[in-house]
């Protein structure tokens, strides 16, 4: 039997990297798979590249920054598949690259909208279907920067820290429930965000920091999909508020 036979799954940013390489592992492993971005294109196209394979997916276009429409995301997956399994809460932004003291509201409204509070409020109405049914998993994405700081990064950084924060206390809330809630934190991986980053001239910051990598590499968005399959799956039943941190050893130094 596959990990996560005919089990119902709900993934943010599910358009490309991270976010996509979960959906295609949470289909092979046996599960229908509704997949949310705000990019309708490309997630739209996300589905059906699997759908094309003969997995059942659901496409669906949902800005997490918005309270309504995460509502409606999380009913329009129940309605089609009869329930909440798992969840994996992955949509997030980078900042833009600013001293704190040049750091704008504006941009610190953007990143924290998208990466707490997109997390908050995807994780509130993913709570209440899995209260109903007394079961479910979810894994919300935090970050190497969840657990360490970064110059030029502090709003980005506050925000994957405070990810972190509502997942360990939602999870003493639910584990008496039957729900499980967990965080994974991603170091440096290779992905279309990794790209828009070297584009964006921070190539050499990148380059500087794959050196201290004792794995010597980037890390694959199908680790982290296997890494969250897992978290999702009966496989981890007793990991309750964990935060996983898969960065091929850069934070142990």
């Amino acid at each position: 039997m596959k990990l996560m036979e005919n089990k119902v799954v709900l993934i943010t940013g599910a358009a490309q990297g991270i976010g996509f390489a979960a959906a295609k592992a949470f289909a092979e492993a046996g599960a229908s798979v509704a997949l949310a971005d705000y990019d309708e294109d490309l997630v739209t196209k996300a589905a059906e590249q699997l759908t094309a394979k003969g997995y059942k997916t659901l496409a669906i276009t949902c800005d997490v920054s918005d309270d309504e429409q995460v509502k409606a995301m999380v009913d329009k997956t129940v309605a089609t598949f009869g329930r909440l399994d798992a969840a994996y809460n992955n949509a997030g932004v980078q900042n833009e690259l600013a001293e704190a003291a040049d750091q704008t509201k504006e941009d610190f409204d953007r990143v924290v909208s998208v990466n707490l509070q997109g997390v908050w409020s995807c994780m509130k109405y993913e709570l209440q279907q899995m209260r109903k049914q007394g079961f479910g998993a979810i894994v919300n994405c935090s970050s190497i920067g969840g657990i360490l700081g970064g110059a030029m990064r502090g709003t980005y950084h506050a925000s994957k820290h405070g990810v972190i924060g509502l997942t360990k206390s939602a999870a003493l809330e639910y584990a008496p429930l039957g729900i499980r809630i967990n965080t994974i934190c991603p170091g440096l991986i290779y992905t279309p965000m990794a790209e828009k980053m070297i584009e964006g001239g921070q190539k050499e910051a990148l380059d500087a920091m794959l050196q201290t990598v004792p794995a010597g590499r980037y890390g694959k968005p199908e680790e982290m999909a296997n890494a969250v399959v897992w978290l999702c799956s009966d496989s981890s039943s007793f990991i309750v508020g964990h935060t996983l941190v898969a960065d091929g050893g850069y934070s142990i130094q």
